[in-house]
């Protein structure tokens, strides 16, 4: 074998796992978006339960990874309390991440989702010892300055694009302190899975996470639960969420091993919400069009009316100047 054909394989080799690599960031792309549009239209059926959501997700985790862990027979790598801060921190960003879309838009929710990147940046500075350069600060900063527009955005017009809402200002709050609980759990997740095993490091993150939630579900969200009336839609909602963030937090793992992935990622994703917004026809009311509709509809039963009774008019006229035969046939003019 000479060495063009080995530089030849290894060239083949390295566009193939960049292209996978970027088909895997596209995937990951792909899957915030559905929880996005799922968490949207969920609230859009009225249904207020955020807690619920996150619980099959990590229930799922728990089950399936749980498995694989118990037939290793593997003994923990890392300390329980660090998975216990793990699913607290996780869960209690996802239930404020998933509560603001009650509030606030789709749009607005995923845009400032990515305050997990500064964040985590800050997080890991101070706690891994991760030193970043002046382009990477630089990039961080104008991240900041970008997502500070959002929220202004908001405030000036009182709702976001693509959907607005009841009160985007509180749900872009909820957002940003939910994007804090989401850079603690991605920095201890990027420590285990770096330094530990990926498939541990989402079982626990599945089990202490369905514990957690367990426990806020039965004081925040019984009574909720009960009043809800069940449909095919929202359960269609509801399972929609639950695979494409089962799927998510599966594939997690692989993207921060590939830090630069995870940036791309949440860039296609707000790049491809900012097209979506700025292109947005206003759409015209149901029932406005029903409106429009029911007074076409009476417009044309009146000029029907009107043609009806002019047709009567003409024959009745008509009619007086015509001969009335009788039965001896002398005619008589009505």
């Amino acid at each position: 074998m000479d060495w063009t054909t080995i530089s030849t394989w290894w060239s083949r080799t390295a566009t193939l796992q960049i292209l996978g690599i970027l088909l895997l960031g596209q995937l990951v792309s792909f899957l915030l978006a559905l929880m996005s549009i799922t968490s949207s239209l969920i609230a859009q059926f009225g249904v207020d339960a955020p807690l619920t959501q996150s619980l099959f997700t990590y229930g799922s985790l728990a089950l399936v990874y749980g498995s694989i862990l118990l037939y290793r027979h593997q003994k923990p790598l890392v300390s329980w309390y660090w998975y216990l801060l793990l699913g607290f921190a996780d869960a209690q960003g996802c239930y404020l991440v998933i509560k603001a879309y009650q509030y606030t838009s789709v749009t607005s929710v995923t845009l400032l989702d990515c305050w997990t990147v500064p964040w985590a940046i800050l997080l890991t500075w101070i706690f891994l010892g991760t030193r970043y350069s002046l382009w990477q600060l630089c990039g961080g900063t104008l991240c900041v300055l970008g997502l500070s527009l959002v929220l202004f955005s908001d405030t000036w017009d009182g709702g976001g694009g693509g959907g607005g809402g009841s009160k985007p200002v509180l749900g872009d709050v909820l957002v940003i302190v939910g994007t804090v609980f989401y850079a603690i759990s991605n920095v201890v997740e990027e420590f285990c899975v770096k330094k530990k095993d990926r498939v541990e490091t989402v079982t626990m993150l599945g089990v202490y996470g369905f514990l957690v939630t367990a426990i806020e579900v039965s004081v925040l969200e019984l009574k909720t639960l009960k009043s809800i009336k069940w449909s095919s839609d929202i359960v269609l909602a509801f399972a929609g969420y639950g695979v494409s963030s089962f799927m998510f937090y599966s594939l997690a793992p692989f993207v921060l091993k590939v830090d630069w992935l995870y940036f791309v990622s949440f860039l296609v994703v707000a790049i491809g919400l900012i097209i979506y917004s700025t292109t947005e026809k206003k759409l015209v009311p149901a029932s406005a069009t029903t409106e429009d509709e029911n007074l076409n509809t009476e417009y044309q039963i009146l000029n029907g009316e009107n043609e009806s009774s002019t047709f009567a008019q003409n024959d009745s006229l008509a009619s007086r100047g015509k001969p009335h035969w009788k039965l001896d046939g002398e005619a008589s003019l009505g």
